[in-house]
């Protein structure tokens, strides 16, 4: 064992505050970046888990939401002529208002509040058992094993979502709808029935309902104009994906482009990512993570290095050379490094499960995970480079005072 990991582990108490703003420091960009991209995953998490391997959008889109996705509907034939491709469906939706409908004993209790209310009478204010929200629609085909379905509704979903007027809603929209399985409510007027609660399938930001086309037609909101929203392709064999989306846009000519799942997953990601509020954001919290890091890693460093001036001075006296102090000196500062990011990734597996257990979505890529982790060793390492100026007072003559 090295001379710099054999310090860390056994006065390790003297490195603690530096490990401990590190993590912290990696916490904070991570939380958010987490916090961000899940949010978007919220609102594709019905495209990312479709029986879809390929989505087809307009020739000018740089991601689902970003830029015109919609094409026109003589674009499904083209797609269906390729000899792979087993089924196309247009993904569709809508919007609008959605109220709960009180039971009995509900409307009885909202309207004694009320009289108490308009008697001036203390404890009697607003309810709160009405609930009025703007929601989401997204649309399913209600037939087992089809393109539109997600792969975790089973088969008891898609049969209660086939009945007329029957949505879907995530557990974490329950509260904030007023809902629960089996109520009824109105929506843009109309009366569906709640009849299927999903889960994983969060939206912090406006909650959604998800429905059968046949719904969404008898609503009168289905979309039958001449252009069509984004396409969902299945083809004979996903590993095949890539090969088949190349296929498909030198047929296009231009006129659409196709992406593999993951690949529209992706750039959904990065589109998030490089939202100009969003950016600053980041930024901001990477450049406030590289200040709170490396100062207190660098006084933590110069701090114990200090303390253990008379064993460096020691080394010296043994003949070791100050470039070997140097190295051990980084190298010291480089398994700090380490230990933060392992901590780092602890706190932000427990922030993952509270926010979780909150019905925040949180979501890592890969690439900005290793990113944040040399990021948190740069800083240990700047911090252990601004500390080597102490070495010089590791004086051999020092030893004899």
């Amino acid at each position: 064992m090295s001379l710099a990991l054999s310090t860390l582990l056994y006065e390790w108490r003297r490195y603690m505050a530096a490990v401990v703003a590190l993590a912290f420091s990696g916490l904070l960009v991570l939380a958010q970046v987490g916090m961000f991209v899940g949010i978007g995953k919220g609102f594709t998490a019905q495209i990312d888990r479709a029986r879809a391997d390929i989505m087809v959008l307009g020739p000018g889109a740089k991601a689902l939401f970003g830029g015109p996705s919609g094409l026109p509907r003589r674009m499904i034939p083209l797609v269906y002529s390729h000899p792979e491709v087993t089924q196309v469906a247009p993904l569709d939706g809508s919007g609008g208002r959605f109220q709960n409908i009180l039971s009995p004993e509900q409307q009885a209790k909202e309207e004694a509040r009320a009289k108490r209310a308009s008697k001036g009478e203390k404890g009697a204010g607003g309810g709160t058992a009405r609930k009025t929200e703007f929601v989401n629609v997204t649309v399913i085909d209600a037939i087992p094993g089809y393109v539109t379905v997600p792969t975790d509704y089973t088969q008891s979903m898609i049969e209660a979502l086939r009945r007329p007027y029957a949505v879907a809603v995530d557990e974490t929209a329950l509260k904030r709808l007023g809902v629960k399985k089996g109520d009824k409510a109105l929506y843009n007027g109309k009366t569906i029935n709640i009849a299927v609660v999903t889960r994983g399938y969060p939206n912090i930001i406006q909650p959604t309902l998800v429905m059968s086309r046949d719904t969404l037609r008898m609503l009168g909101e289905a979309d039958t104009g001449q252009r069509v929203g984004p396409l969902m392709v299945e083809i004979k064999d996903p590993a095949r994906a890539e090969i088949v989306a190349a296929q498909l846009n030198k047929k296009a000519d231009g006129k659409f482009r196709a992406w593999t799942r993951q690949e529209l997953a992706d750039a959904n990601s990065n589109a998030m990512l490089e939202d100009q509020i969003i950016g600053i954001m980041l930024g901001f919290s990477a450049f406030l993570g590289l200040l709170i890091g490396v100062a207190i890693t660098w006084q933590t460093l110069r701090g114990a290095i200090m303390a253990n001036i008379k064993e460096f001075a020691s080394l010296r006296a043994l003949g070791v050379s100050m470039g070997d102090l140097r190295n051990i000196v980084m190298e010291l500062s480089f398994w700090v490094g380490i230990v933060g990011v392992l901590a780092a990734g602890l706190l932000t597996w427990l922030v993952s499960l509270l926010a979780v257990a909150g019905g925040v979505p949180m979501y890592f890529p890969p690439t900005l995970v290793i990113i944040v982790a040399v990021f948190l060793i740069v800083i240990a390492m700047l911090s252990g480079f601004l500390s080597l100026g102490i070495l010089k007072n590791s004086q051999p003559a020092d030893l004899l005072r």
